[in-house]
């Protein structure tokens, strides 16, 4: 399975909090709920048609108990994103958490590289990700992450968690669809494309200048 990473950003990179002011304070921060007056209906269709290929998810404890206080009270069975939530399996690397009551939940209490990597080589379309910023920072620092789906919202906070923040692993990505919504949200999804690849600005014996890439985005 590849494993895809769903986060909602703002325009200056903050991820913290999105859905509420009490999602979140950690730090003092007091600007949750940032994501709310831009939820239309060009949102939901995003989110739905992102969780459409989910075949497991991967969940830091706190988005764990978050999205287990709510989504197990939705019993219609064709709600989209509730039949995946409610059925397929729910990996948390914890070292607090002893017991999961959502359905199908299990508890990773090894090496979490190893334990991803095992997840990964599994057969199925995608191991998801979705929010859980800590667990996010450790899966970018150590390279993990395959494909990145961002909703940046049109919102600047100055402050709080961010999703590159120092230690993440340097990296290329490649841009492979674009969807925007009414209310300004961009939808960005990106392919992991190897290290970055370097280049340099010379200048001619014209004067002019001259961009001089790298033969391969891998060296």
């Amino acid at each position: 399975m590849k494993l895809t990473a769903t986060t909602f950003v703002s325009l200056d990179g903050v991820l913290q909090g999105p859905g509420g002011p009490t999602e979140d304070p950690t730090g003092g921060f007091d600007l949750g709920g940032w994501l709310i007056p831009y939820a239309d209906q060009g949102f939901g269709r995003i989110v739905v048609e992102w969780f459409a290929d989910a075949d497991a998810f991967l969940l830091g404890r706190k988005s764990y108990q978050l999205l287990s206080s709510h989504w197990p009270n939705v019993t219609d069975p064709h709600d989209p994103i509730a039949a995946k939530l409610n059925t397929l399996p729910k990996y948390v690397p914890s070292s607090t958490l002893t017991t999961l009551g959502w359905a199908n939940s299990h508890l990773l209490t090894g090496d979490l590289v190893e334990e991803v990597t095992k997840l990964k080589a599994q057969p199925g379309q995608a191991l998801q990700v979705h929010g859980s910023g800590r667990l996010l920072g450790t899966l970018l620092a150590t390279g993990l992450v395959d494909e990145l789906r961002l909703l940046t919202f049109p919102v600047v906070l100055g402050k709080g968690q961010r999703l590159f923040e120092a230690g993440t692993a340097p990296a290329a990505w490649q841009l492979t669809d674009v969807q925007s919504t009414a209310a300004g949200v961009i939808a960005h999804t990106y392919t992991h494309a190897g290290k970055p690849a370097l280049g340099n600005i010379v200048i001619g014996a014209d004067g002019q200048e001259e961009l001089v890439l790298p033969e391969s985005t891998n060296q």
